[in-house]
């Protein structure tokens, strides 16, 4: 049976998807029962045994909860609500939850200027963060943990700069520049809080200051921290930085994901920065193969959310939470069966259970807490000590399959919470959601640069098989396609025609090369310091910078200005041709105007991303800038070679083309 070329180019796309598919389930797919291999050394074997077995009973002990608040983003030129809403967090949240830690994790200030698109520290943004954190004592009522954020580090040449405000503003700034950690002693057990900065040095202004780089030093480091955590005997250890571990370059044999595996205690990574993509990937929550949760917290900033967390017993516990929805609550066992931690904790500590537990917070004073379990009565809690409430039960009853906890707390304002979620005590787990996995356990720097690798391919490599099988067929070794698809086959002609012009073939796709391998702008990327450019890293004086987010901005270049450019001088070198078939045709003025109006519009595009990028970097950024300027300059050139060259110049194309085979100078078919 004669299989059509149409069949086997599908199945062939067919099984490039099914591998792409199969590669993603691959990189999301996880089993927590099963060590991950940065558990075992070098013999195969695992490293540790199993998790430490609590005796959760109704006592107090064993037990610390603590706030995570992340991307503030404290501005003096837009929405002063951030400000005061902060210190009412910073007085009434704090004051009524009484964390004995807070992590702010990162993007304390917003550093972008009025205009919205430049970016310098603004001195005063840091004295309101100050002077809020002082007006408040709250770093007085507990151990508050700031870490800089991509925003804090915008416009920093080195530690030492005179813009380097978190070195003067901050509460850790001054002791801890970068990456540190603070052991909190609670009754017989010591908790590690460990802060891991991996802002860029140094750090650009923005748009390409966005990606977090760990390099061989600051690696030393975590681990140090992570040997001291060790030596003091830490029960349990929590992570945190502002940038998720998708988006930070490793440049050293090691990488934070395996660092945090390979350490027993460390139960769980807590970041922010990703604003939960816009809010299109809320509860950005997933359990990385290594074995401990990485938990992003949506925005301070528009979202005004913050995060409570607790230890209970050797169980961790979190929930998300918006300013000023009262009451709290938190369950701390059983736990939430979407967020078991398996190499983490022990499962045996649950099941063996005497209590339920929950904490259950306000501003006012609770009026009752009730549990209730699948569809059971309510039940009324007994109150143990501060937040804590607990209730007898008989864990054997739900020893098997997926059940229900519902927890109902009543205040004294008579305002109502109720929190329920799943749980299970013969292991059965429940994965968080595909989107929040794969953002966080995919590494986004590799998807920048295959998204940007692709286009590029796609806008290079047929443009060049058309012109090899363009010389193939005048050497009369091939044929043309037959017509099957008139759509398919029209454009086909348009992209044949445009690769057999020789100046449009060659000031296209040297343009696309150059994108790819030469500068893109060179201007001033830090204050009084110049840098250049390119798509794959950043040069500022003696010192580089990978390239990260710079692959995104190169594949929507490529998506937005060289695909849609590349069809419509195809089209412009169409019609052209036909034109030149039919040399009577006269355009009327309104007609040439239309002709040229997707090329209008593309120039006017790069002219206000040139604006942006102007307000970014500076007058010598766009003037230095084959990135905007360029395109500028050979969309127009390639459009008006493409209106005023010669004939001659389509000769190749239409002895392919053309129903005589030939055109002459004259514009008349011979």
């Amino acid at each position: 049976m004669k299989i059509s070329k149409s069949t086997i180019v599908l199945l062939v796309l067919m099984l490039i998807f099914s591998i792409l598919m199969a590669n993603i389930a691959d990189l999301i797919s996880i089993n927590p029962h099963f060590p991950d291999e940065t558990l075992r050394d070098n013999n195969g074997e695992i490293q540790w045994a199993e998790p430490k077995y609590y005796n959760i009973e109704n006592s107090y002990n064993h037990l610390i909860w603590f706030l995570q608040i992340t991307d503030i983003h404290i501005s003096i030129f837009r929405d002063p609500s951030r400000l005061s809403e902060f210190k009412e967090f910073c007085n009434v949240t704090v004051n009524s939850i009484q964390p004995r830690v807070v992590l702010a994790s990162g993007d304390l200030t917003d550093a972008i200027v009025k205009n919205g698109f430049g970016s310098k520290q603004e001195h005063r943004e840091w004295q309101h963060y100050r002077y809020i954190i002082d007006q408040t004592n709250v770093s007085k009522k507990v151990l508050w943990l700031d870490v800089r954020g991509n925003h804090d580090n915008f416009d920093i040449i080195n530690f030492d700069s005179k813009n380097n405000y978190y070195l003067y503003y901050s509460i850790q700034g001054k002791k801890h520049p970068r990456s540190y950690m603070y052991n909190v002693d609670i009754g017989l057990e010591t908790y590690s809080f460990i802060a891991i900065d991996a802002c860029l040095k140094p750090g650009p202004k923005r748009p390409f200051n966005f990606i977090g780089i760990l390099d061989q030093d600051e690696i030393n480091r975590v681990q140090q921290l992570i040997n001291r955590s060790k030596e003091s005997n830490a029960a349990h250890t929590v992570v945190f930085g502002h940038y998720p571990t998708s988006s930070i370059i490793s440049q050293a044999d090691t990488n934070i994901r395996s660092i945090l595996g390979s350490h027993k205690e460390s139960m769980v990574y807590l970041c922010g920065h990703f604003h939960t993509l816009g809010n299109m990937v809320p509860n950005m929550y997933s359990l990385q193969k290594a074995g401990f949760l990485e938990l992003e917290l949506a925005d301070w900033k528009d979202n005004r959310m913050y995060r409570l967390a607790a230890i209970d017993h050797g169980q961790f516990s979190f929930i998300d939470i918006k300013h000023n929805d009262w009451p709290v609550i938190l369950i701390t066992n059983p736990k939430n069966m979407l967020f078991m931690m398996p190499q983490k904790e022990n499962l045996e500590s649950i099941i063996k259970s005497t209590h339920v537990r929950v904490l259950a917070f306000s501003t006012v004073l609770l009026k009752t807490v009730e549990i209730q379990l699948d569809n059971d009565v309510w039940q009324k809690c007994d109150h143990v000590n501060g937040p804590l409430y607990v209730l007898p039960w008989n864990s054997t009853r739900y020893k098997e399959g997926i059940h229900q906890i519902t927890v109902r707390v009543v205040d004294n304002e008579n305002r109502r919470k109720i929190m329920s979620y799943s749980f299970s005590l013969d292991g059965s787990w429940l994965s968080t959601s595909i989107f929040p996995k794969l953002v966080l356990m995919a590494n986004i720097i590799y998807i920048f640069q295959f998204l940007f690798l692709i286009t590029l391919i796609l806008s290079i490599v047929p443009l060049c098989f058309l012109r090899f099988v363009h010389m193939y067929y005048k050497n009369n070794r091939i044929e043309l396609p037959r017509r099957r698809m008139k759509f398919f086959h029209l454009w086909l002609r348009k992209l044949w025609i445009l690769s057999a012009v020789d100046r449009v073939f060659y000031g296209l796709v040297l343009y696309t090369l150059y994108f790819a391998v030469g500068p893109w702008t060179m201007g001033e990327i830090i204050e009084d310091h110049t840098g250049v450019i390119f798509v794959w890293g950043t040069f500022i004086g003696n010192m580089y910078l990978p390239g990260g987010l710079t692959y995104a901005y190169g594949f929507l270049q490529l998506l937005c200005f060289h695909f849609p450019l590349t069809i419509t001088l195809a089209h412009h070198v169409d019609r052209r041709l036909r034109d030149a078939e039919c040399p009577s045709r006269v355009l009327s003025k309104f007609r040439t105007i239309w002709r040229f109006l997707p090329i209008l519009i593309l120039i006017l595009l790069q002219f206000v991303l040139g604006y942006f990028l102007y307000l970014e970097y500076g007058t010598t950024a766009i003037l230095l800038c084959p990135l905007r300027t360029g395109s500028i300059i050979v969309a127009a050139a390639l459009s008006y070679s493409i209106a005023t060259m010669p004939v001659s110049c389509l000769r190749s194309a239409a002895s392919v083309w053309c129903p005589n085979g030939t055109i002459d100078n004259n514009n008349t078919i011979q």
